[in-house]
């Protein structure tokens, strides 16, 4: 049985679901995040949001919830060619995949994570991937996620368990998933204060939350707010 976990989280609506299912689970629960030399600082703003309101507004998770960390690693920012990273517009590559995929990302933050991890005694890492509503990254798959798990337990002489509990559900699902973590008040949370606007606008708000409403990442979420408020009528 584990009762400790490690959320790799970003401020986004998928991490925070993820964080709120941690919290509902594990005994201890702390958060990890990245500075990656993202372009919008819009999203470490958001990571201390909620981590705020999910204390103040959920007490019966504020025990379990623990400490945060707050990684700079912004090499990754320097050596890739993305559109998360460089001012450059969003477009298709020739590989087939957006230009805001970042070459190493996920393995990296979950190498650190493993070492984190195995520093504070937690056992379980949960990451907010998925292989349904994506953009096609291939470090958000499950075969990916499989192989790091094997990877940092061999390599760490400790059993690690990487928890995906978004992997085969979709955007709706998402949001429904968190209104039965959390009820109104953990959907409201997602809607205000999470971010996921890949170019960090707050302006603009929309039933779904705020961003600019045409980049992928704002598509996605879109799309998923309509079908499940469409079946929660």
């Amino acid at each position: 049985m584990h009762t400790t976990a490690l959320v790799l989280f970003s401020g986004g609506q998928d991490s925070t679901t993820c964080l709120a299912d941690a919290l509902d689970k594990y005994e201890r629960v702390e958060t990890i995040g990245f500075d990656y030399g993202q372009r919008h600082s819009v999203e470490l703003e958001a990571r201390r949001t909620v981590l705020a309101h999910l204390r103040e507004r959920f007490p019966h998770w504020a025990p379990r919830l623990g400490e945060d960390h707050l990684i700079n690693v912004d090499v990754l920012g320097r050596i890739s060619e993305s559109s998360l990273t460089q001012d450059i517009a969003f477009e298709m590559q020739a590989n087939g995949l957006p230009n805001s995929f970042v070459p190493g990302r996920n393995l990296l933050f979950l190498t650190l994570a493993g070492a984190l991890a195995y520093r504070r005694g937690l056992t379980v890492i949960v990451t907010g991937v998925c292989e349904t509503d994506f953009s096609g990254y291939p470090d958000c798959r499950d075969d990916t996620m499989k192989a790091m798990q094997l990877a940092l337990s061999l390599g760490m002489d400790r059993r690690f368990v990487i928890e995906t509990p978004l992997m085969w559900i979709d955007k709706a699902a998402t949001w429904a998933m968190a209104h039965r973590l959390g009820g109104e008040a953990l959907v409201d949370l997602i809607i205000e204060d999470t971010h996921t606007c890949y170019l960090g606008d707050r302006q603009q708000r929309h039933a779904w939350g705020y961003g600019c409403g045409n980049c992928p990442a704002c598509e996605l979420r879109a799309r998923g707010w309509e079908r499940y408020a469409a079946s929660s009528r």
